[in-house]
Order: structure tokens, then sequence, then C-alpha cells
């Protein structure tokens, strides 16, 4: 692991959380999607977490911000019952882009970088990843419950020093 810059780790500590959340998802049984925690469907847990993910990781404040094809107003938030519901396929198309933006973002994210503001926000670009991973591994908790209490099983997690699984693997520990 490159240790020799702060966004060297943040991409690595990034990169594993990313195959957490992706594993965590897979784990979630077709029986609990839809199942209510907290008054809200277990599926619209994971899409307040991605989409907070998706507009609060780089700049929330981006006016050239796109909402995903698959949101409506509110769809996002724990406080709003949603008339609309989302698929599995449509939550893992929505995991990929994100993934896939954030690690193109951390490609070109200098240390130098880290404390500026991005355009229009409050915050600065260190800030703004911090608050994600602690708003992204708190809600992790939560549906790891969810899966744990219903299944007796426990999602599989990296920590810091296991590899990646490579091909086949249990997605439970």
């Amino acid at each position: 692991m490159d240790q020799n810059t702060l966004t060297a780790i943040i991409e690595e500590q990034t990169k594993r959380a990313l195959w957490e959340v992706k594993n965590v998802i897979s784990c979630i049984p077709d029986e609990l999607w839809n199942k209510s925690y907290c008054e809200m469907p277990c599926w619209k847990h994971v899409y307040h977490m991605l989409h907070s993910l998706d507009l609060w990781y780089i700049n929330p404040r981006d006016r050239y911000f796109k909402e995903p094809e698959i949101h409506e107003r509110d769809l996002n938030n724990l406080d709003v019952v949603s008339s609309k519901s989302l698929t599995r396929e449509e939550i893992d198309s929505y995991f990929s882009g994100i993934e896939g933006k954030i690690l193109a973002y951390l490609s070109e994210l200098t240390d130098e970088q880290l404390l500026e503001y991005p355009a229009d926000c409050e915050y600065s670009r260190f800030t703004l990843i911090l608050a994600q991973f602690r708003h992204l591994h708190s809600h992790m908790g939560m549906l790891m419950g969810f899966i744990i209490d219903d299944t007796g099983l426990w999602p599989r997690v990296l920590g810091l020093e296991n590899p990646f699984p490579e091909g086949e693997y249990s997605k439970y520990l």
C-alpha cells in the first residue's frame, strides 16, 4: 500500500470502502430488499447512502451535477415515503457509475488540492471526503445490522490489511 501521499492513502481506503459497499449490497437477500426498517424499505437505505456519496464526495454545490435517471424528488430522503421503488439492478448500475466517477476524481487529485474548496462550495475537498466516509460507514453499519439480524450472516469486509478477493469468494465471513 502506497502511503507516501495523503491522496494515495485516500484512494486506497476509498477503493476498500467501495468494495465493501458493493459486497454488502450483494449480501442483501431478495426477501429483505423491500422489507421496512425504520419505516423505509431496505433498498431506500441503500439509495440514500449511495446518493449522498454521489453528491457529497466531490462537490455538493456542483451546478453541473445531474441526478441519476432513476431519481425522483425525495427518493434519497429517509423521512419521505416514496411511491417508486428501485430494483437491485438499478442500484447496482448506479453504484457502478458512482464508483467510476469517484475513482476518476481521485486519480487526478493531488495533496495540494485537498485543502482547496471546489467551485461554489464552502467545504474543502478533504472535509467532503472525510464527511462521506463518516456518513457512508454509518449507513453501512445499519445495513450490515439489518442483514446480520435477519440472516445471521456477517458480510465480508476488507479492513486495512486483507487483500481484495479475486475470483470466487464467500461474500460472508
